[in-house]
């Protein structure tokens, strides 16, 4: 993976100070993102955040009206950038009259493919759709989820080096929901940079291995997950009943030197930890515990997420609309 501190550094797809307005409202608002070949990378908001917007520049379906965007250096206007990309908008894009095999014929003729070449992609595309058995049917007939896996396949016939997914899962079932998880893994394992969008954090939780989180165009935090979540000033809390005599103070202060422990309490039976969101705290301190001769009877954590570094950055629930 590319070093991002590395000035020689090609992104797969860059944005530097990229504004886009509709009249007065301004959808992506000075948004700086360098994301790294063959990464997963999440863009997270609440809808309206202007998640989809930022897709349609890096696209080219939009024009910039400040900043840059760039696909591998290239401006997404050029057609060598726009053949590395792939596209699975947030609405489906089919053509129900024709059969699934029929549409991944037609999106990749759009993309040059001819030939032996465009029946192997077609056949790859719709394994990766899983529906090789259902190719001849028209697509009116088709599940919602079966709609949606062929609309992903559709972006990916070509094979591009750069798949944009736009809430690829939205209003699917939990099988079709698994497989797509299932192929954007394997596609990013395998080399293919993602981008996908979502206002679910336990996708982003799930996926990402860097999430963006936008809201009201705004790029508001950039990170891994950990990165977030110490961002956010929380901690996961750790509550451990214990069996046996109290916590003297000499315990306490082993407890509290453990790597992540930020603060500890003690009262009424259970020791509270307060410990870094990503540091594992939970066996030193059971162990710390049962070398004093204290047994853990009960455990209870509550853990800082993705939605708690949302509220603290916006005074608002990551669900919210607008």
């Amino acid at each position: 993976m590319s070093d991002p501190t590395d000035s020689t550094t090609l992104f797969a797809v860059e944005l530097r100070g990229a504004v886009k307005r509709f009249g007065d409202l301004v959808a992506v608002d000075g948004v700086d993102l360098e994301i790294r070949p063959g990464e997963l990378f999440g863009l997270l908001g609440p809808n309206g955040a202007g998640k989809t917007t930022t897709l349609n520049l890096i696209a080219g379906y939009l024009a910039p009206d400040a900043g840059e965007v760039r696909i591998q250096g290239v401006p997404p206007s050029k057609a060598e950038a726009r053949s590395r990309l792939g596209l699975a908008p947030q609405e489906i894009a089919l053509y129900e009259g024709l059969t699934a095999r029929e549409n991944l014929r037609f999106f990749a003729s759009l993309y040059g493919l001819r030939g032996g070449e465009l029946e192997r992609n077609v056949d790859w595309a719709l394994g990766v759709a899983r529906l090789e058995d259902r190719a001849k049917e028209p697509v009116k007939r088709f599940s919602g989820g079966m709609k949606r896996r062929l609309n992903l396949a559709c972006g990916l016939v070509h094979r591009p080096e750069i798949l944009l997914a736009d809430e690829p899962t939205a209003g699917v079932d939990p099988q079709s929901r698994a497989h797509i998880f299932e192929t954007i893994r394997s596609l990013a394992a395998d080399g293919t940079t993602v981008i996908y969008t979502t206002h679910y954090m336990e996708e982003a939780s799930a996926l990402c291995e860097r999430i963006a989180i936008l809201d009201h165009g705004r790029l508001l935090a950039l990170g891994t997950e950990d990165e977030l979540l110490k961002l956010s000033g929380e901690r996961t809390r750790i509550d451990l009943e214990l069996v046996g005599d109290g916590v003297e103070g000499d315990l306490l202060a082993g407890l509290k030197g453990l790597a992540g422990v930020v603060e500890t309490g003690f009262g009424d039976g259970v020791l509270t930890l307060f410990v870094d969101p990503g540091v594992p705290v939970l066996a030193p301190a059971v162990e710390l515990l049962n070398n004093s001769g204290l047994r853990v009877g009960g455990v209870d954590i509550a853990r800082a997420d993705l939605e708690t570094v949302f509220l603290s950055l916006t005074g608002r629930a990551l669900r919210d609309e607008g």
